[in-house]
């Protein structure tokens, strides 16, 4: 892969409102085969997608190899936890990172869908660290 292309898989990408769970799987399959394709073999941790809310702020979203779904998100996107507690019935945690099951992954993206701008994948995240704010 040259450096056009590693630019090119990094730029955001435009989001188009998913309005069907069909619509939402076909997503994540497709998200999962981008970032295959983008992960290193040799240090995969770290690796997720960010998504950029229209309305400001960032969440960032990785799962582990057991499914666990870990947000991690800015302190600009804080208002938007009601609505992941609503689509996840998860409460929010007491730091910025929230853990999921497995199965809220699907909930979450379709209610997240009318709010996201655009959308990244991430080489290097630490979704278990608590981000410094300015």
């Amino acid at each position: 892969m040259d450096s056009t292309d590693d630019q090119e898989q990094q730029a955001p990408r435009p989001w188009i409102h998913l309005k069907t769970t069909y619509d939402v799987e076909a997503w994540i399959d497709n998200y999962n085969r981008d970032l295959q394709r983008t992960i290193d073999k040799k240090n995969p941790a770290g690796y997720g997608i960010c998504f950029t809310l229209e309305a400001g702020g960032d969440i960032y979203l990785h799962t582990t190899p057991e499914g666990e779904v870990l947000l991690d998100i800015t302190s600009e996107a804080e208002w938007v936890a009601p609505l992941i507690t609503a689509a996840t019935h998860v409460p929010p945690p007491g730091s910025q990172v929230w853990s999921l099951p497995p199965e809220t992954l699907t909930q979450l993206v379709m209610g997240l869908s009318p709010l996201i701008g655009s959308t990244q994948l991430v080489r290097e995240h630490d979704f278990r660290i608590r981000k410094r704010l300015y």
